[in-house]
């Protein structure tokens, strides 16, 4: 019987082989499409998502020949928000593979199919899939618009009557929880959970608080629990890594990535973790090999980084592959063309021709390096500014590298694995009191710019705390708490004397760069909603 259930909807059909193309094509018309694009790459793909909006993709299988597969298609269609939770995504390929059917399910797409496929079959998917969007529809719109604790709300409301989706309500409203900072609140939901049934989610969800409490070993627990009980939840995995490498347990984490890629090799970054914990162990033939694997799989993913190439020249330098060492920071410059992987590929380069003798070359390497530094040092990731003054302070540039590491520390004063590392750097250089003299100097301004504009608050004087946080803002643009406490200061101000919308603007502008700097911090979701609701009052 013909189905209405694609009636009015955008439809993408992408595969590379036009006779399915076509097969898939007459499908949906059965399901009532009219509107439907017919694609052979992923390029073409991504061309006609940024056209129009998408109301169901049909993702087939893709020659990577030819660029991007199936997998990296979605990935790159979700990182750049082509396609929002309303749109039906169906991967729809051959590939039988476990690793093939894991590494496709890690991008989340609402269903994997197996060709061949019958109309009956896709018909009863699309309709299952399009009940439950609707379902979520107001829920998925407030996460979309990161207002977590609406979404909470909403989450409440529809699990008073929706007994069907309840288990999907639950794992969504821990989540948002999480998200917006009531952290006591959603260890409770997790746990109220688990004392009723054993379910991934909720055990790697009290997993993430204790990692976000710094509490490794219990951690470590959950996550291990969380394998035990399905070893296929692959999030577990990479949380455990994490936790275990915190703990300091370097060759377990790497047991563990290891053992998350035998069922999913294709992750590009997991690939490269796994590189750098080799690396760190002294492992260079194990990191070499991660690395190179990590740099094929991702050679046409969105997610792809300057890190597996960085990782791979040190990897080959280091079991004496010079030349091709630096043919790969050669390839690194052709493949990315930020100022951060320039300065992460001559930094390194730099580093190598030291290590191999050649002063002439490493000394001109540091010149170019200093120059780019001391155009801005704001410009630069923690990590090319680490590379960048760990090869100045080593080739005798002292003060660029220092007015770098200042620069780093001053602006994320309380990141305590950042602090090790610039601490490793000057102990390194053989001037480890002058790393712990930078460092708690750089703490010191910090904390007295940020809590002076507090101080002034708490006594009342609201006009000149709104000043001072500015003016810290201002001196401090890269550190997140100095951000979040001027928008904190601004509410507060706001709340007093009115809605002001050039302020109110502001502390938008200082949230988002927030997001930018410390993209998980709690505190980000609930200024916001803070802001929303102040709106609210005086509209």
């Amino acid at each position: 019987m013909p189905s209405h259930i694609c009636a009015q909807k955008n439809c993408l059909v992408v595969d590379d082989f036009r006779g399915m193309r076509t097969l898939l094509r007459d499908m949906l018309r059965e399901c009532g499409a009219t509107t439907i694009e017919l694609l052979g790459t992923a390029k073409e793909a991504l061309r006609a998502m940024q056209g129009m909006p998408v109301d169901v993709v049909l993702c087939g299988d893709l020659d990577v020949a030819q660029g991007q597969n199936g997998q990296q298609l979605l990935e790159e269609a979700k990182h750049l928000e082509l396609v929002g939770p309303s749109c039906i995504w169906m991967m729809v390929s051959a590939d039988k593979s476990p690793e093939g059917i894991m590494g496709s399910l890690e991008f989340q797409p609402d269903a994997y199919l197996l060709k061949p496929v019958t109309i009956n079959l896709l018909q009863d998917r699309l309709e299952k899939i399009s009940k439950r969007k609707q379902a979520f529809g107001q829920i998925n719109t407030a996460v979309l618009k990161k207002n977590y604790r609406r979404a909470v709300q909403l989450c409440d409301e529809q699990m008073a009557y929706d007994k069907v989706h309840a288990i999907e309500l639950l794992q969504i409203k821990g989540q948002m929880l999480a998200l917006a900072g009531e952290v006591d609140a959603a260890q409770v939901l997790f746990e109220q959970v688990l004392s009723i049934r054993e379910l991934p989610w909720a055990r790697t969800g009290l997993g993430r608080i204790c990692y976000d409490q710094r509490d490794y070993e219990a951690a470590i627990a959950h996550f291990r629990r969380c394998i035990d009980f399905n070893r296929l939840y692959l999030d577990a995995y990479d949380w455990l890594a994490k936790a275990l490498q915190c703990n300091g347990e370097i060759k377990e984490a790497e047991e563990v990535l290891a053992s998350a890629l035998k069922m999913s090799p294709n992750s590009t970054r997991r690939q490269a973790r796994l590189g750098e914990l080799a690396y760190k162990r002294g492992d260079f033939a194990g990191a070499e090999a991660a690395f190179r694997k990590s740099i094929s799989v991702g050679e046409y993913s969105v997610m792809k980084t300057p890190d597996a190439y960085v990782g791979l020249a040190k990897s080959c330098s280091a079991t004496g592959k010079t030349a091709e060492a630096h043919a790969v920071l050669r390839t690194l410059q052709k493949q990315f063309d930020s100022e951060d992987a320039l300065l992460r590929a001559k930094s390194t380069a730099g580093m190598l021709f030291r290590d191999e003798k050649q002063k002439d070359k490493a000394d001109a390497l540091a010149d170019e390096v200093d120059l780019m530094v001391n155009r801005s040092f704001t410009k630069f990731d923690h990590r090319a500014s680490l590379e960048a003054a760990h090869f100045l302070i080593a080739t005798e540039h002292t003060e660029s590298a220092v007015g770098l590491l200042r620069h780093l520390v001053v602006n994320n004063h309380d990141d305590k694995p950042l602090l090790a590392e610039v601490q490793g750097i000057f102990t390194g250089a053989g001037r480890e009191q002058e790393g712990t003299t930078l460092i708690a100097d750089c703490q010191r301004e910090a904390n007295e710019l940020m809590n002076t504009g507090v101080l002034l608050a708490r006594g009342g004087k609201l006009e000149e705390a709104v000043a001072a946080m500015r003016s810290a803002k201002t001196a401090l643009p890269g550190n997140g708490r100095v951000l979040l406490n001027f928008v904190h200061v601004a509410l507060l101000y706001l709340d007093h004397f009115g809605v002001d919308p050039a302020l109110i603007n502001e502390s938008r502008e200082a949230l988002n760069a927030t997001r930018r700097i410390v993209p998980g911090d709690k505190r980000i979701s609930q200024l916001a909603h803070q802001i929303e609701e102040l709106e609210d009052q005086f509209k």
